[in-house]
């Protein structure tokens, strides 16, 4: 599955290699990849395939939950959909609470002693998906796993999550997907072992 999600995102430009010039992020910092799944919500034969993977994903791992919780945005179309084939209840959660009207920060009504299922389409540090995490257990909810499209597998997100109680399990990962764009021709082989150290090293890689 790791692959055929890597393939998706290779083929919709979800997810985008470039070593020259390289992406510069929000953060500042350069980096080879570029994320951007949104997209993937105008694809709808890839959509429900990933969907459908997401159910996979929870039921090879035997996850007992109540309900979904989604970060804002990017989460709350995949919670919505997982939500509705599954019939279960969901909530989403935004950056900062509203500043007017009953200014809510958790949209949706979760319930006391509920398990939930945090939705995410990427994880980079994790920061997003902490921020759900810790506004549905503020409402007395259960946290025990985040789902994700995809993931950079940087040590700073594993530390978030790791630090939280939260078990991270994504669909596929930077590894995977870099190794399937090297097979399909996206990259070259002198460019993966660039590519690859820029995971180990994210803040102090340099563009060559």
């Amino acid at each position: 599955m790791p692959d055929k999600i890597a393939e998706i995102l290779l083929n919709a430009n979800a997810v985008i290699l470039r070593t020259k010039p390289p992406f510069r992020w929000a953060s500042g910092i350069l980096a080879p990849i570029y994320t951007d799944n949104r997209i993937l919500m105008s694809y709808p034969k890839e959509r429900d395939f990933i969907v459908n993977s997401f159910i996979k994903l929870l039921r090879k791992n035997k996850i007992k939950f109540d309900g979904f919780a989604a970060t804002a945005t990017a989460g709350i179309p995949w919670a919505a959909w997982i939500s509705q084939k599954l019939k279960k209840p969901m909530v989403y959660v935004r950056g900062e609470s509203k500043d007017h009207g009953r200014e809510n920060l958790v949209e949706g009504k979760i319930e006391e002693g509920k398990t939930y299922v945090v939705v995410e389409d990427l994880i980079s540090t994790g920061s997003s998906s902490l921020n759900t995490i810790n506004a549905v257990r503020e409402k007395n909810g259960i946290v025990e796993y985040c789902i994700a499209i995809f993931t950079y597998e940087l040590e700073k997100a594993k530390n978030n999550f790791d630090n939280a109680n939260v078990k991270l399990l994504p669909l596929t990962d930077f590894t995977s997907f870099v190794k399937t764009a090297l097979k399909k021709k996206y990259i070259s082989s002198q460019q993966l072992s660039h590519i690859m150290d820029w995971k180990k090293h994210p803040e102090g890689w340099v563009a060559l």
